[in-house]
């Protein structure tokens, strides 16, 4: 996305078509003054720093957010103060869905990298909804698939395996990342590896471990940061997943049916 804070009907549909802010706008069939409403209410922040928070649990509701780039993790604190990661979100994914219930945020979202955020106004987005046919409609599908990867994700740790977990999860940034256009097989971890394990419910050398022999298998190589996936079915038979094809080639709403892992 661009960075001026004004765009042109053009630019607005180039830029958002990569992000899940589209889903309030682009695919409605809307006209252009509906959209240019939409994008009149929308605020590109000055960029987060690595380790910068959006947002702190029990702060107000204001916005919705959206990843423009970057990667933002999300997190609660348990009773002894220690970080149970919660999610990681990737460009083009939605922040700030679960304060709508009770109007405060009830996890904090800290940024892994330097990164960029739209955010939507929460008072100007409900009355847009009035305005705008269908924009609540497409809220509420963006929440219902969030309480799906909620579900899918609590699934996965009651009942996979440690190596399942990890395989899962590489995939669910590999599906993510390439329903938005980048590689399916190549990217950066962002998180570390203490997070990867927080998040999973495993042991960090364990996570280690499993990298290891992943790479050992073929399935993957890890450099430093970077993740080549060489062998996607072969990660999907670990995991326990549905075959590439049947993912990329999935009749209806694709994108809410695909495991997200967060």
């Amino acid at each position: 996305m661009s960075a001026p804070k004004i765009l042109d009907l053009g630019s607005l549909k180039q830029a958002c078509k990569s992000c899940s802010l589209h889903d309030l706008c682009l695919p409605l069939g809307v006209g252009d003054e509906e959209l240019q409403m939409l994008e009149r209410i929308i605020n590109r922040r000055r960029p987060l720093q690595r380790k910068d928070h959006l947002y702190r649990p029990g702060d107000r509701l204001h916005s919705i957010y959206a990843v423009r780039s970057g990667t933002v993790k999300t997190y609660t604190l348990t009773d002894d103060g220690q970080e149970q990661i919660t999610g990681f979100h990737l460009p083009g994914e939605l922040l700030g869905l679960d304060a709508i219930s009770d109007g405060v945020h009830p996890c904090a979202a800290r940024a892994l990298e330097t990164t960029s955020i739209c955010e939507i106004p929460f008072d100007r987005l409900e009355e847009l909804s009035v305005r705008i046919p269908g924009l609540q409609h497409q809220l509420f599908r963006i929440m219902s698939r969030e309480i799906q990867t909620d579900e899918q994700f609590m699934m996965l740790l009651g009942k996979k395996a440690s190596d399942a977990r990890l395989a899962a999860f590489l995939l669910s940034l590999s599906t993510r990342l390439g329903m938005r256009g980048f590689s399916r097989t190549e990217f950066n971890l962002t998180m570390s590896r203490n997070d990867i394990a927080n998040y999973l419910g495993l042991a960090v050398e364990t996570v280690s471990r499993l990298f290891t022999r992943f790479q050992s298998a073929g399935l993957i190589e890890v450099n430093r940061k970077l993740i080549t996936i060489f062998d996607l079915e072969g990660l999907q038979v670990v995991a326990g997943a549905q075959p590439v094809e049947e993912l990329r080639n999935c009749p209806g709403q694709c994108e809410g049916d695909q495991p997200q892992g967060n």
